[in-house]
């Protein structure tokens, strides 16, 4: 055996160049042909799945969103719960949450089957809001204003984790929804 030394232009010695066999080159369409029906799936199940919100997204200025979400929390505020404040807007308002290295403020206090807006933005870093225990999952971004029409459809306490890393403080990051009937 020589240890000729060569660039990765010469072809290397072996087999690798006879073509595929019958069952092989089968195998390689049935793989394309469902690959294909998969991702025909895609936009199909977007529209008709029911898992994926479809929002209205808007490029938003993080320090404009942030004093829209502050004239929210001064117009509705009802409370404090431990130093958050506490909203509750009138049915069919727009609610704003803001997500900041550690937390999510304000608190929202809802209706059950009442319509609202809401908007989600970041002002520092990538967020993940993720709404325990419903299966809602939204990529929070700085400088994007998510909204998304909601119709809270059972009563509780719900908490808000980011699912997103955000720092060393990123496990104390839990906000909360109270639906009341």
């Amino acid at each position: 055996m020589s240890r000729e030394m060569h660039s990765g232009i010469v072809s290397p010695q072996g087999m690798w160049w006879v073509p595929a066999g019958a069952q092989e080159r089968r195998w390689i369409k049935l793989s394309f042909a469902w690959c294909m029906v998969l991702f025909a799936m895609m936009p199909l199940w977007h529209l008709k799945g029911g898992q994926n919100p479809s929002g209205i997204r808007a490029k938003v200025d993080p320090i404009e969103f942030n004093a829209r979400a502050e004239r929210f929390i001064e117009e509705f505020k009802v409370g404090e719960e431990k130093g958050f404040p506490v909203v509750a807007p009138p049915p069919g308002a727009d609610i704003y949450l803001i997500a900041r290295m550690w937390q999510w403020t304000p608190v929202l206090k809802l209706k059950k089957d009442t319509e609202y807006t809401l908007h989600l933005s970041a002002t520092d870093v990538n967020h993940g809001f993720s709404l325990f225990p419903i299966n809602v999952n939204i990529q929070v971004i700085p400088g994007y204003d998510y909204a998304l029409k909601i119709v809270p459809n059972q009563a509780g306490d719900f908490r808000i984790i980011c699912n997103e890393f955000c720092g060393i403080g990123h496990h104390l990051m839990i906000g909360k929804v109270i639906v009341e009937e």
